[in-house]
Parts: C-alpha cells; sequence; structure tokens
C-alpha cells in the first residue's frame, strides 16, 4: 500500500480552508493508503507565536482533525516534537543541501521580508520538511500547487544523500496535488489564513458562522440589490460550490446574474450549508475535549508507532553513513 506523510501547523482550530485544501482529501486517502499525519509543531516556531497558548493550540488542532474524520486507528496521528528523529534527520540533510538551493525558495524569500533578523530556522524549513517525508519513506506527498517546490527539493535532497551514502535508500516522493486548489479567505483576496482573520474556524456554532460569511467580499459590481451580478467573480458563490448541493449551486448563479437574491440572501444559504456540514464534527469535538486523556492517549499511541518506522530508518542511516552504533554498557 503507498505510503503517505501530511503535516499541518498547530495553529488552533481548524478553518474550512485548511478542511477543503487540505484536510478532506486526508480523510478520503486514509482508506486507500497508509498515511501519517503529523501535527508539525516545531515548523510552527519559525515565526512568532505564544508559547503559553502552543500546547492548547495543538490539542485543538488534533481535536478537529479527528472530529473532521481523521482515524487514528486508519492512520497514525502523532505530534512531531514526539518523534525526535525529525529533527536527527533534518540536521544530517543540512549536511548534503546547499545554502543555495534553500534562499532559491519561493516561501523563503515571502517570509524572510516580514524578519527584521532572518532566522536560520525558517531557511531551514524545507530541509526539516523533506526530513519529516523521507524519514517515514513516503511515496506521496498531498500538497496543494504552493509547496510543490518543496517537494522538488525534498526529491533532490533523497537523491543527494543517496548519491553519497547509500543508492536508493529514500525514495523520492511525489506531489499529489488536491482537487481543491487555493482556498481565498472572506476577504476575497488573500488566501485564507487566521493570521490575516479572513476565516470561517470548522467548530464553530451556526451564529459565529453566520456573523463571518455575513461580512464576505462578493462581486464588486454588486453595488445595490437590483444590480445583476458575475457569480464566477463572487468568492461566496467559490464557497458555495463545496458546501451546497449542484441544484443551489446552479440556483445561486441564476439569482445573482438577474439580481433575484441580494448578497445577504446569497451568504445567509451558504452560512446555513456550511453550519450544517459541520454540525456532526462539531458533536464530536465536544466530545473530545471532555475526555483529554482519552486524546493524549491517542497521540501516545501515534506517536509510538511513528518512532518504529523511524527507528528503523534511523538505524540505516546511521550504519550507511559510518556512525558508531551505540551498545548496550556504552
Amino acid at each position: 500500500m503507498p505510503r503517505i506523510f501530511s503535516g499541518i501547523q498547530p495553529s488552533g482550530e481548524l478553518h474550512i480552508g485548511n478542511y477543503l485544501g487540505a484536510v478532506k482529501n486526508w480523510v478520503e486517502l486514509q482508506h486507500q493508503h497508509q498515511c501519517f499525519i503529523c501535527i508539525v509543531d516545531h515548523h510552527a516556531i519559525t515565526q512568532p507565536y505564544e508559547p503559553d497558548a502552543f500546547e492548547q493550540r495543538t490539542l485543538d488542532m488534533a481535536v478537529g482533525l479527528i472530529a473532521a474524520g481523521i482515524d487514528p486507528d486508519k492512520c497514525v496521528l502523532f505530534v512531531q516534537s514526539h518523534v525526535a528523529a525529525h529533527t536527527e534527520l533534518a540536521w544530517i540533510f543540512n549536511a548534503v543541501t546547499p545554502i543555495g538551493y534553500l534562499e532559491r525558495m519561493t516561501q523563503f524569500k515571502d517570509k524572510s521580508q516580514h524578519q527584521e533578523s532572518v532566522l536560520a530556522g525558517l531557511l531551514n524549513y524545507p530541509v526539516l520538511q523533506a526530513a519529516d517525508v523521507l524519514l517515514y519513506k513516503a511515496d506521496l506527498v498531498p500538497i496543494g500547487e504552493d509547496q510543490i517546490q518543496h517537494v522538488e527539493l525534498m526529491r533532490e535532497i533523497a537523491r543527494k544523500w543517496n548519491a553519497k551514502y547509500c543508492r536508493d535508500f529514500f525514495p523520492e516522493p511525489q506531489a499529489k496535488i488536491g482537487t481543491a486548489k487555493r482556498i481565498r479567505g472572506l476577504d476575497g483576496q488573500a488566501k485564507m489564513s487566521k493570521s490575516l482573520g479572513n476565516t470561517v474556524a470548522m467548530l464553530d456554532e451556526p451564529d459565529e458562522i453566520w456573523e463571518h460569511i455575513r461580512m464576505a467580499q462578493t462581486d464588486p459590481a454588486r453595488v445595490t440589490r437590483k444590480d445583476p451580478g458575475t457569480p464566477e467573480k463572487c468568492n461566496v458563490y467559490a464557497l458555495h460550490q463545496h458546501f451546497s448541493a449542484p441544484s443551489m449551486v446552479d440556483e445561486v448563479a441564476d439569482k445573482c446574474r438577474g439580481a433575484a437574491w441580494g448578497c445577504v440572501d446569497c451568504k445567509r444559504v451558504l452560512a446555513d450549508n456550511v453550519a450544517q456540514t459541520f454540525s456532526p464534527m462539531r458533536e464530536r469535538a465536544k466530545q473530545l475535549q471532555d475526555d483529554p486523556k482519552a486524546l493524549g492517549d491517542t497521540l501516545a499511541t501515534g506517536a509510538a508507532r511513528a518512532r518504529e518506522v523511524a527507528d528503523e530508518t534511523m538505524a540505516g542511516v546511521r550504519e550507511h553513513m559510518g556512525y558508531l552504533i551505540q551498545h548496550a554498557g556504552y
């Protein structure tokens, strides 16, 4: 069975951009592949964050993933920092990765512009990503289009290590692009992101969902209710295609073009459908939140399963690189 690795930062509650762009796809893939789903907390510290809230954000992400349908019995769900081999392999990969490769990464160029003093962790972020994936010898990496460059770097790192130490030890993972591409935020401009405040949380109550969607940007041509619109230019219509039945999507388009509905009417229907979609997930999340011990046990079990694979990989890495193997009594 092909093996998949996917990671997500512990940003707290999942929002609908996370769900549509990644998690919904993972839920389907876990029935077809051997999946490793990792909450990548080491990656998260390369940007400013609140240490006091970090643990809770990690737990909230775990709750959201399981509530959304990630089944810890069908896949390996764990926290990155609970498997020490991730950082060990990342350090080893630093020894075969030219700095020039890292400086060419588009995301590094973009994010470094927002740091007064550019941190080495930001530069080495894709090396740790490569370690995440190659540690489990994953065949496929489900990603968005903005991560293709990083998967190409993973493949290059695998080739360089293999050429130097052991041919064909690490497979070269392939990118698996999901059907849901870049999900725009409620502002209709940027990618949906919690830091930009343009999201709807997956576990929001119906009235909270409505309050967020009520303020969403629509087709700028619709200044008044009587103005006909172009649904293809409206991000609310784009979200309808993910949350509304096909017949409703067609109705929304017709009533937008003919000005039979105002934008508020369109948003109201979308908000109701979003709330209905996530209703069973909200109930599941409440059960998980009411039993924190069970949640902790689930993550501990996942980390133990991940370590079994990671330890086997690292034993081979150390042997082929000539490290002194530690024996009992040393």
